[in-house]
Formats: C-alpha cells, sequence, structure tokens
C-alpha cells in the first residue's frame, strides 16, 4: 500500500519578515521541501502587505501544498504593533485563501509544544527541533524556523485527525476520548 504524503506550508507572519515553510509528511517520516524568508524593506506598509502576499501564492504555486497553517497573533504590549502585524497575517491568509488551501490557525505556544514538548521553549531551541525534525544540515533563520515549526505542528494535529476518524470508521459506537462515561 503507497504512502500517502501531505505538504502543507506554514506562515510565520510579520511585517518586516515573514517566514515561510514547506513540509511534506510521508507516513512517519517528515521532509523539508523548501523554506524561506521574506524581507520586505522599510516601505510602505501597503507595498510590504502586497510582497507578503505575492511571495506566498508564488511559494504555492511553485510547490504545490494542500494545506496552509499560519501562527496566531499573540496579544501584544503595543496595539500599533499588533494591528501591523494583524494586517501582515491578513495578508498572509489571503494568499492561502485564494489559492484555496485548507488553512489551520496555531498559536505559539500550541507550535512549541509540538515542537519541542513544552510550550515555553525558546527560539533556539525551536530552531535546533526543526533542523533535527527534518534533518537538515544546519538550523534555519528564525523566521524561516518559526514557519516550518508551524507546518510540522499541522501535520502531527493531522496526523492525529486521521488516526481518530480512521478509529470511529473501524467502530462507529466508539466515543471519542473525554466522552466516555
Amino acid at each position: 500500500m503507497p504512502v500517502e504524503a501531505l505538504r502543507t506550508i506554514g506562515i510565520d507572519p510579520g511585517s518586516r519578515v515573514t517566514g515561510i515553510g514547506v513540509v511534506e509528511a510521508r507516513g512517519q517520516s517528515l521532509h523539508y521541501i523548501h523554506s524561506e524568508c521574506v524581507r520586505t524593506g522599510t516601505g510602505s506598509l501597503g507595498s510590504r502587505l502586497v510582497q507578503i502576499h505575492q511571495r506566498i501564492r508564488e511559494v504555492i504555486s511553485r510547490f504545490q501544498p494542500v494545506s496552509g497553517a499560519i501562527e496566531k497573533v499573540f496579544v501584544s504590549a503595543n496595539p500599533q504593533s499588533a494591528l501591523v502585524l494583524g494586517q501582515a497575517r491578513g495578508s498572509a491568509l489571503l494568499a492561502l485563501a485564494e489559492s484555496d488551501l485548507e488553512i489551520s490557525e496555531y498559536s505559539a505556544l500550541e507550535i512549541k509544544r509540538a515542537i519541542t514538548g513544552t510550550g515555553r521553549a525558546d527560539k533556539e531551541q525551536v530552531q535546533h527541533m526543526v533542523r533535527v525534525l527534518l534533518g537538515m544540515d544546519r538550523k534555519p533563520p528564525q523566521d524561516a524556523a518559526d514557519a516550518l515549526a508551524c507546518a510540522i505542528c499541522h501535520l502531527h494535529h493531522a496526523e492525529g485527525q486521521q488516526r481518530r476518524a480512521v478509529a470511529q470508521v473501524a467502530d462507529p459506537q466508539r466515543k471519542p476520548k473525554g466522552l466516555q462515561q
């Protein structure tokens, strides 16, 4: 029986630097496909949002993921920064939606927990674990590592959902965990 591949794009949104990472799961194996940092410079906000959107669309066109995962916005002490980050995130979400990808959103805590086992991991720990999990020769830049981590988190969640669905088909009377009495 052939192993089905699931390819996803992860996005770590930022108004100045947006991380993009593409990872493929084949059975129990994770495979690095592509990563990059989109550095938008100091132009107007509108031009930076267009750059983010266009580059994500180009990566989707080239690498053909079937799903997209994006980091949720965290609550910032600076409301203006949070607003600008939300706009960059919106630009990325639009690129995913226009490409008809299934979109999932994860908090930084969920992503860190999926990659390192703890939600309190620092950026260097995430970079290290992404390198290890994907068998990379060197650690990727931080924003690219965060995007790859987001994609890996999604693939782990997708695998869990698939297992639950298979179990439900095998035993329709079985109640999901937590609902059993």
